[in-house]
């Protein structure tokens, strides 16, 4: 199964299984899961102003370098990082889990797997001795909220490479022997999902979390949801989700926005717009702290709890980020370091439409695991965090955040992120800024809003799980 993800790689997302993480998660090691690393030359910054700090610095050179237009209804973004030896592309596709149905999930995945096989123009075998001989990549990723087919190449390649990433998004071949090969491997993966202790947690975890909620239908199936599907099903959804409409082109490297401008109008400039609409997805709402247990005979028991977390969009991210951060290294100290209770425990925090974070342990004592993280909780709320600690919480953050931006495809996929998810692209401009003016105040806030009526599921020992403990949290 090729892989994805746009979630921050310290945290876990509520699951599209545990191998899409961290990348949740959001940490690929970058924030990108869906393309092969490539090395890539840092840009040049733009000229200081008097007074001007690193953070407003960094913004600068986002919206300098960055390149919007529209052809024929799709959004463009050209991102040009001068010097850079790699360029990397992404078509994204709005929807996500809101693109299928209950009977249908898993084939917006199956589709995008597929046709990336071999199309029209490139049969299977010319299309892998093309890709090798030029060193491009061509992939596919999806998550709740949207799918993208994606391309790494050498600056040198990229006019072949982007041919072929052209002929594979627009004409697939949906050859049959590709879509039996594709869709069996899948079924089979997905079959065997439930054999994995901490895979089988996020899918618990994922029914419990989005019970009537659009992302209960996980976009990458179930293998009896992917065992129905017909390759007829994948070439009328294909031809269901060309419009422009729905589409987002991202591009990042040294590339001329005005080339790149003409070559999307001659591949996309025919296709039709369509009437999608994009809207927010629908915000998830937990009314009270709940613990479901299922059993399994396991040397210790594997528990992860969820709350409702601010979305991408909203100005509260940015002090729960800081107290997501700080909720992690406490809970570490805590619960690995000082009571060695766990190998690890994680606190974690998504980046999704409707946004969740939370906490996780694999503990033969889950009880005295889950009262020690639930307590680092309620210390994060009634006790505000030091300015030093903070700073040092930030520092840290800031750091991992710029390590991660190394790439053409992390800073790809942070431009889509914030166009799809966060208000648009320019948001990712701020984000460093609004991260460093986070206060302690704010932090206890979001703490205390957030961080609240948990909903835990335990995959273990019924025995010996007390409820009470689980569903006790002061203000839950």
């Amino acid at each position: 199964m090729k892989e994805f993800s746009m979630i921050d790689t310290k945290h876990k997302p509520v699951a599209l299984l545990s191998k899409w993480r961290q990348a949740a998660t959001l940490v690929f090691a970058s924030l990108l899961l869906w393309l092969t690393p490539l090395a890539a030359v840092a840009q040049q910054p733009a000229a200081t102003a008097p007074g001007q700090t690193a953070a407003a610095r960094a913004a600068a050179d986002v919206t300098r370098y960055v390149t919007e237009f529209e052809v024929n209804g799709l959004k463009v973004l050209v991102k040009r990082r001068e010097g850079t030896q790699t360029v990397v592309a992404g078509l994204f596709l709005r929807g996500g889990a809101r693109n299928v149905t209950a009977e249908n999930a898993g084939i917006e995945a199956l589709m995008l797997d597929v046709a990336t096989e071999a199309s029209a123009r490139f049969p299977r075998e010319r299309m892998r001795r093309e890709l090798s001989s030029t060193g491009t990549s061509i992939s596919y990723g999806i998550n709740y909220d949207y799918s993208v087919f994606t391309l790494a190449s050498t600056r040198r390649n990229f006019d072949r490479s982007w041919e072929i990433f052209a002929d594979a998004t627009l004409n697939p071949s949906f050859a049959p022997e590709d879509f039996a090969r594709v869709k069996n491997r899948t079924v089979f993966a997905l079959a065997g999902s439930k054999d994995v202790a901490d895979s089988y947690v996020q899918i618990l975890q994922s029914q419990i979390a989005y019970k009537g909620h659009p992302y209960l239908n996980d976009p990458r199936g179930t293998s009896e949801s992917v065992a129905r599907l017909t390759i007829e099903d994948a070439k009328k959804f294909h031809g269901s989700m060309m419009e422009t409409s729905r589409m987002l082109l991202v591009i990042v490297g040294d590339l001329d926005p005005n080339q790149v401008r003409t070559k999307v109008q001659l591949a996309f400039g025919k296709l039709p717009r369509g009437n999608y609409r994009p809207s927010p997805v629908p915000p998830l709402v937990f009314n009270a702290q709940t613990v479901d247990v299922t059993t399994r005979s396991l040397p210790t028991n594997y528990v992860q709890g969820v709350f409702v977390a601010p979305p991408l969009s909203g100005p509260d991210i940015y002090p729960m980020r800081i107290a997501a951060s700080i909720l992690q290294s406490r809970v570490f100290q805590e619960v690995r370091v000082r009571r060695n209770l766990s190998y690890a425990p994680d606190a974690f925090l998504g980046s999704q439409g409707a946004n969740v974070g939370g906490i996780s342990v694999s503990a033969v004592d889950a009880n005295q695991a889950v009262r020690a993280m639930l307590a680092e909780i309620t210390r994060l709320q009634t006790e505000r965090v030091s300015p030093e600690e903070l700073q040092a919480t930030t520092q840290l953050f800031l750091t991992k955040h710029y390590l991660g931006q190394e790439t053409n495809a992390a800073q790809a996929g942070d431009l889509a992120q914030y166009e799809l998810l966060g208000g648009g692209w320019r948001n990712s401009a701020s984000f460093l800024e609004r991260l460093g003016s986070v206060t302690p105040e704010e932090v206890q806030r979001v703490a205390t809003t957030y961080m609240r009526n948990l909903r835990f599921v335990v995959l273990g020992d019924p025995k010996s799980v007390d409820v009470k403990v689980f569903t006790g949290q002061a203000g839950g």
